[in-house]
């Protein structure tokens, strides 16, 4: 694994495909994200799949990352997708942040994101974009915290066994703004198909 950055005793180290076990393990030990999202359980290749998965046809972007956010003793503390330059340059994606269960209410979830923020940051993102169910209301009250709005909502998304809605969030970096955003990634106006 390769480390991307650190903060206090946590690292975040890019995944590989050895990783793959240890992926499904933390996932397994970690079942509540799935069930919040998919309405299931994590299938016994949870891990693959979100190793293998990608961005759309049709939807440009620079690089992805899977990391794996490991504590002093290597054992997996959260995981993280990132994705850069989706739709636009500058923009940033956020497709996977799992903090492990047993440490929610500890106050780690916060500073592990502030130094992945920073790392994105540092890595040339403008933008920060993610996707969160409409109800998880641990998630919504996490990212409205960290600064994040809403631009659109996506309906009829189905993932897993649910069909969810989605609610759209970005926060601007700097002395960017949601204007400027809107107009580099004209499909997350609202009412935009």
């Amino acid at each position: 694994m390769t480390p991307l950055f650190a903060t206090g005793s946590w690292r975040a180290l890019e995944l590989a495909a050895a990783d793959v076990p240890r992926l499904q393990a933390f996932f397994d030990a970690n079942p509540e994200y799935t069930r919040a999202v998919e309405g299931r359980a994590p299938l016994p290749d949870a891990a693959q799949q979100e190793f293998d998965d990608r961005p759309p046809a049709g939807f440009p972007y620079t690089r992805r990352w899977l990391m794996g956010i490991a504590g002093a003793d290597d054992a997996l503390v959260g995981v993280a997708g990132v994705v850069s330059d989706l739709f636009a340059s500058g923009v940033w994606h956020v497709g996977l942040y799992i903090v492990a269960t047993a440490l929610h209410g500890r106050g780690i979830a916060h500073p592990l994101y502030d130094a992945l923020e920073r790392w994105m940051i540092a890595g040339g993102a403008h933008w920060l974009r993610l996707g969160v169910v409409a109800g998880n209301a641990r998630a919504e009250r996490f990212w409205a915290a960290a600064g994040y709005r809403e631009v659109r909502v996506r309906t009829g998304m189905v993932m897993g066994l649910n069909t969810n809605t989605v609610r759209v969030l970005v926060k601007p970096v700097g002395a960017r703004t949601l204007d400027d955003y809107l107009a580099r990634v004209p499909r997350d106006l609202p009412g935009a198909p």
